[in-house]
């Protein structure tokens, strides 16, 4: 059962185009100059019930403001969206019952106040019956360790320890889709570690829906199954992790170790040398041209162990962008 259905979705913006000097500024008073900015760009997208798929992208892409329409925060230019069957800018109490959007930039907990106050908050708020609110936050507060800091003020946690509380107001009401913009920007490895945790078994065993917008390919590998990638306003890409590389990746990395000891210093010809340490040397192949490379290597020279893998998935996605930036600005587009 599709649960988000997005269908020509579009966001435009107005906005003032300011001139530098004094005769400037003053014409502007009187006759303002504005550009028209194509936050998303006639976007289609479905999502299933129990998805938790990743929604990528470069800054300024779109993923913000296509998970704002998606809640309910903003209004579309143009285009339609349903999820769980509701229109969300029509913001109606039983939709915003039946969702949650964090921001890994944007608090909702009360700085000064311990977060279980704003939990309080919260359960006012969503008028969750007293029993069932103790037992889902017990439950949460458990999961993510962090029981024993619900008294401290907000401000005084860690920022590993804030976004965990985060996620616990969020889910406090038992959203049934759940959007997460950037959860894990400026944590460290283990905070990062944990809440990949926390979400990968709470979205298993509750079966809810996820969307998650995130620059680090590490949450993405642990979380996400099915990838959509969005370039300019515009979803360039929508499948699997595995299929980015398949589609985008020109080129593979062939590891070598040298039986002698010594890295041949004609290997070069062969394709470009990313590091180069006697015994060891790791050469970009282009892909097509990997058997044939592999070959001469082997027939030319005494090799000990080969490894052929795909370059890094940051390398590959940034590559991605970068050949549809520049498809946009050939065609004319966003100008």
């Amino acid at each position: 059962m599709a649960v988000i259905e997005v269908e020509g979705l579009s966001k435009s913006y107005r906005v003032y185009q300011k001139k530098e000097g004094l005769v400037a500024s003053v014409r502007g008073l009187f006759r303002r100059e504005y550009r028209v900015v194509e936050a998303v760009r006639s976007i289609d997208l479905t999502v299933e019930q129990g998805q938790f798929v990743a929604f990528l992208g470069p800054n300024g892409a779109g993923k913000t403001t296509t998970l704002k329409l998606l809640s309910g925060v903003l209004t579309p230019t143009s285009g339609s969206a349903r999820v769980l069957g509701h229109v969300p800018w029509k913001r109606e109490n039983a939709y915003r019952r039946r969702f949650a959007l964090v921001m890994g930039q944007k608090n909702q907990l009360w700085w000064d106040l311990p977060a279980a106050e704003s939990f309080r908050l919260h359960q006012q708020i969503y008028r969750i019956e007293p029993r069932q609110f103790e037992r889902t936050r017990d439950e949460l507060t458990d999961m993510l360790g962090v029981r024993h800091l619900l008294s401290q003020p907000v401000r005084e946690l860690s920022l590993g320890e804030r976004m965990k509380m985060e996620l616990i107001a969020a889910l406090l009401h038992s959203p049934e889709v759940l959007f997460l913009d950037e959860p894990t920007i400026g944590l460290d490895v283990i905070a990062q570690y944990q809440v990949q945790g926390f979400l990968r078994h709470y979205q298993q065993s509750r079966r809810i829906t996820i969307l998650l917008t995130s620059h680090y390919m590490k949450d993405v590998a642990a979380l996400c199954r099915r990838v959509v990638m969005i370039a300019s306003g515009r979803i360039v890409y929508d499948g699997s992790l595995d299929g980015i590389v398949d589609r985008f990746s020109r080129s593979k990395v062939v590891s070598l170790l040298m039986s002698d000891g010594e890295v041949p210093a004609d290997l070069g010809r062969y394709g470009e040398i990313l590091s180069s340490e006697a015994p060891r040397i790791k050469l970009r192949v282009p892909r097509n041209t990997v058997p044939e490379v592999l070959g001469s290597i082997l027939a030319t020279y005494a090799v000990e162990d080969v490894s052929v893998e795909d370059p890094p998935l940051e390398e590959v996605i940034a590559e991605m962008f970068s050949l549809a930036g520049k498809s946009e600005a050939r065609l004319g587009i966003g100008d």
